[in-house]
Order: structure tokens, then C-alpha cells, then sequence
């Protein structure tokens, strides 16, 4: 067996998949929000550790640990650079070599939504598609390129739909830059944004919510639940992140020309096929092709895509492949 770790903004999300992909044994923990990488390190030991123990095996017998973090990834060190939807991760933190130490098993670490999008080419809702665009609506906006059935990383950088400028010196992103779709879009941005507005006057129930529910963040479930109570705000801010999404998609449509558009991620996912068709009906005008636009579909993996795609990650000895 091996397992997968699935790093977000708000979540460490672990499995252990049997050789068939089967998840065996799963557990999620909140992401921290204060300390330092080697603390989300030992979030994500303990995680896979429950989740280990639940498939019935030791973590050092597995045949390795995939990691899927954000930040730029270098998967020969094993090192993760400016995550800066993480606490306190402006420089480089070997993560792999953490997590080897604290599991007894090697690991291989990649692009967070590169595996998710990987997963979903082999067993989610891209399998039919030679081609396709994972986009991934969560803490931030990631994406992830599929060209003749195999990841398009470019020079290490490619992917990044989320920073697709849609405004010429618009609002500022996480990234520091700006007019970028996530600085619209990103849940991260979308709290910033909902603070601003709350301090202003506007009114809204979205901190109540977040208060109630024992949360210290606006996270998915509480956005969702903020539509189900008809919090105008709310839904004006995604409106607007609909907006940006629409035009990042179809901007980066327009130079690859895909077979399919997959959506994903922890807000992706929450808001569902409703928020799926208007990001859809969003891209339309902005489409060079939009009497023949590619099918855009909900990822089918869901909350674990991303880590069944670490886990992925390794590969197995083609003996027990084959068995």
C-alpha cells in the first residue's frame, strides 16, 4: 500500500490506496494557521499515521508517501518554497525529507494540483480526454494541464490559472501582484475582501457563521452555508469570483484549446454543479471558440483527489504491479 497527502490551505487530507487505487484508510486535520512548515509537517505525520492505522499497516512498510503541496516544488530535494497560503512559508523547507523522518518511508513530492489534476486523468473525469484544464477554486486558483495524456509542467511554472491577469491594475493578490484571477477568487483573497467590506458597514453573516461553527477562517462550509442563508454579501463576492474564474478559464482556453475542463477544489467542490455552470456561462463571452467549447465537467474524486493523486505518485514495483 501507499499513501498520499493532500496539503491545503485549510486541510491535511491523507489516504492509503491499495493497489487498485482503493482508498484503504483516510484522515483529515485542520491545516494550522500559526507556527512554521515544521509544524504542518507534523500535522501531516500524525495524519497519515491515523490513516495508515485504519488501512492496517505500519507507515514504514508502506511503498512510499506522496505529498501534493503548493508553493514551487523541487522534487529531487524534496523542498517546498513560498506556500504562502501556509503559515509562515516564505523560504525554502525540506518537507519530504520531514516527512521521511516522521514515517519511515520514502516519499516524492509534487505540485498540489498537479497530482489532483493527474488523478482525475486516471481515475476521475478526465479518463475519456487526451487532453484537459484542471481548475482547482480553493484557498487559492491552481491548474493543472493535461496535453496528449501526459502533465504539461513547462519550465516549472506552468499551470498557474489563478494568476491570469483579468484586471489591469486591479485588486492585490496573495501573490503580491495584481488583477489576478485568485485575487478574486481565492478564498483566502474572498475573506480579505468580505473583512474589508464588513469593516466598511456592509452587512453580512458570514463571521457569524464562522463564529458558530467553531471556525477560525471562512472556509468553504461557510460560504455555502452563507448562500443557503441568502447573505447578499456573499453572494456578491462570488459573483465576482465567478467573473474572474469565467475569464481565467477562458483566457487560458484560448491558447491551449483543450478536450475538457475539469473543476475541482475545496470551494470548487462545496458550491458544486450550480457554480460549475455559471463559471461555465461566465467563460462564454470570453471565448474565441464558443460555438465549440469543451465540455467542463465537476472533478469525480472529490475531497480526496488530491491526495489519491499523491499517492500516485509512487510507482509501484512492477512484481507487485502485476500481482
Amino acid at each position: 500500500m501507499r499513501a498520499g497527502i493532500d496539503l491545503g490551505g485549510t486541510k491535511v487530507q491523507a489516504v492509503v490506496i491499495d493497489d487498485d487505487g482503493r482508498v484503504q484508510g483516510q484522515e483529515r486535520l485542520p491545516t494550522p494557521t500559526k507556527g512554521d512548515p515544521s509544524d504542518v509537517a507534523a500535522v501531516m505525520v500524525r495524519s497519515v499515521k491515523t490513516a495508515a492505522e485504519q488501512a492496517g499497516v505500519e507507515t514504514a512498510a508502506l511503498a512510499g508517501v506522496g505529498i501534493g503541496s503548493p508553493g514551487v516544488i523541487n522534487s529531487r530535494r524534496g523542498t517546498v518554497t513560498s506556500a504562502r497560503n501556509l503559515p509562515n512559508w516564505e523560504g525554502s523547507f525540506a518537507l519530504g525529507p520531514a516527512l521521511t523522518e516522521g514515517l519511515g518511508a520514502p516519499t516524492r513530492i509534487d505540485n498540489d494540483v498537479n497530482v489532483a489534476t493527474q488523478a482525475e486523468l486516471v481515475l476521475g473525469a478526465g479518463r475519456p480526454y487526451r487532453s484537459m484544464l484542471g481548475v482547482f477554486w480553493g484557498t487559492g486558483v491552481g491548474g493543472g494541464i493535461v496535453l496528449r495524456g501526459k502533465p504539461w509542467l513547462g519550465r516549472g511554472g506552468a499551470g498557474e490559472i489563478g494568476h491570469v491577469c483579468v484586471v489591469i491594475d486591479g485588486a492585490r493578490c496573495p501573490c503580491g501582484r495584481r488583477g489576478c484571477v485568485e485575487a478574486y477568487a481565492g478564498r483566502k483573497a474572498l475573506e480579505a475582501r468580505a473583512r474589508h467590506r464588513h469593516d466598511k458597514g456592509h452587512k453580512t453573516d458570514l463571521f457569524k457563521i464562522m463564529e458558530k461553527r467553531g471556525r477560525d477562517r471562512l472556509t468553504s462550509g461557510v460560504w455555502a452555508r452563507a448562500l443557503e442563508h441568502d447573505d447578499k454579501l456573499a453572494h456578491k463576492l462570488l459573483d465576482e469570483a465567478v467573473e474572474a474564474l469565467g475569464a481565467g478559464v477562458a483566457s487560458t482556453l484560448n491558447v491551449l484549446d483543450v478536450d475538457a475542463v475539469i473543476l475541482g477544489g475545496g470551494l470548487g467542490l462545496r458550491l458544486g454543479d450550480p457554480y460549475r455552470e455559471k463559471i461555465e456561462k461566465a467563460m462564454m463571452p470570453h471565448l474565441f471558440s464558443s460555438d465549440n467549447p469543451p465540455p467542463f465537467l465537476m472533478a469525480e474524486l472529490g475531497d480526496l483527489g488530491g491526495a489519491i493523486g499523491a499517492a500516485l505518485l509512487i510507482k509501484l514495483p512492477k512484481a507487485a504491479a502485476a500481482a
